[in-house]
Order: C-alpha cells, then structure tokens, then sequence
C-alpha cells in the first residue's frame, strides 16, 4: 500500500510559517519530507523551502494510503470552502499545535486548528472549525470561539468571551473580560482592527477600531 501524502494548502506566506510546524510533528512520527507538500493553484514555484509545490488536483491524483490537509489560507471564507472541498474529496483536515504552544484542560477543538508558536489557550475553552490563532495570541477560560475564526499576532482573548464564524481580529487586539452568563460578544463576520481595545459587544459584520474600539467612520 502507498504512504500517506500530507499538505500545507497555501504556499504564501502563512502557509510557509506553518510548514515547519507540521514537518516538526511528523518528524516525530518518522514521516519523511517526501511525503510532506505545498498544494497551491496559483503557484508555479516548483519547491518552496524544500518541498514541492503542487495544484491540488494534483494532490488529489497522488498514490496515497491517505491524504491529510493542513488549509493555512487567512482568508476565512476561502479556508471554508477549501475546507468543505478537501471534504467532499476524501481529503482529511489535519490540525497543527506548535510545539511550544499551550493548551489547557477541558478544550474542545474542531478540526483544521493552526496554533501557532506561543499560542496559549487555557481552560474550558470550546473552538470551532478551521481556527487560526497566530504567534503570542491567546484565549483565556470559559471562551467559545465560532468556525473560521481568525486571530492575528498578538491577540488577547480574555474569559468569558464568545467570538462567532468568521470573526477576524487583527494584531495586538485586546478583548475585555466578560462575565460568566454573560459573556463579551463578537459578532459573525465582525473585524477588529489592529490594537483596538474591545470594552463591548461589537455587531455583526461591523469593524471596529482604536480604543476603545468604536465602528469605523466611512468616509
């Protein structure tokens, strides 16, 4: 029987801070290099960082045991449907952990997680589909993070706080601490851009800024 194929989807930038992460974890599961790929359609780079880039439809022709897909597009609605297509395919979604990152009891995760390195994610903490957590973020206790949710570095998730799908939350932001039963809001689709400071519920689809955090003014 073939050897199992794995794949980091995305051969940007994101993608090539995540690689290392899952060549590491591998590693020590004695997986070789070879077996480990970019997949990207809209790449004609050949290797990138030492591993072969390939469309996906090529991925999907590969002799393999079993196909693993590790989806690190930052876009949130593209990793959605990237992710229900490798679904649909066969393809499994394979969550990675950095090595030094922490995580807590009692944390519930959906598939296609990326934790990035420093990432801690402390106790009773429920996340859903395809979350990315980049470097120095973290979520603290008693917080339910939505499907497709995206932190950027630097990002402070206090307790008690729900974040719902596709919520993306740029650098250095910080979330003031909800209550329990009474948790601090973010709604669906809501950006918060870079060093806001959250002291409220933020609307759905709005986007935030500055500190405190307040609806951007169109101009």
């Amino acid at each position: 029987m073939s050897k199992s194929i794995y794949a980091v989807y995305g051969a940007a930038g994101y993608g090539r801070e995540v690689m290392p992460l899952v060549r590491a974890h591998l590693a020590k599961q004695g997986i070789s290099n070879e077996q480990l790929v970019f997949v990207d359609d809209g790449s004609d780079a050949g290797t990138v960082n030492g591993h072969r880039v390939i469309p996906y439809a090529e991925f999907l022709d590969q002799p393999a045991a079993c196909k693993y897909m590790t989806i690190a597009i930052a876009h949130n609605e593209t990793r959605q449907r990237l992710t229900e297509k490798c679904l649909a395919d066969g393809v499994l979604l394979s969550s990675v952990v950095a090595e030094n990152a922490v995580v807590m009891d009692g944390v519930d995760c959906g598939a296609g997680m990326i934790l990035s390195p420093f990432v801690t994610v402390t106790s009773n903490v429920k996340i859903g589909l395809g979350f990315h957590a980049n470097i120095y973020s973290y979520v603290a206790h008693d917080s339910v993070i939505g499907d497709y949710v995206t932190f950027a570095p630097g990002v402070m998730c206090n307790g008690n706080v729900m974040i719902e799908d596709h919520a993306y939350l740029g650098t250095g932001v910080i979330i003031r601490q909800g209550e329990p039963g009474r948790p601090l809001v973010i709604g669906r689709g809501a950006v918060i851009g870079m060093g806001a400071v959250v002291t409220k519920n933020v609307a759905p689809g709005a986007t935030v800024v500055g500190n405190p955090a307040r609806p951007l003014e169109k101009r």
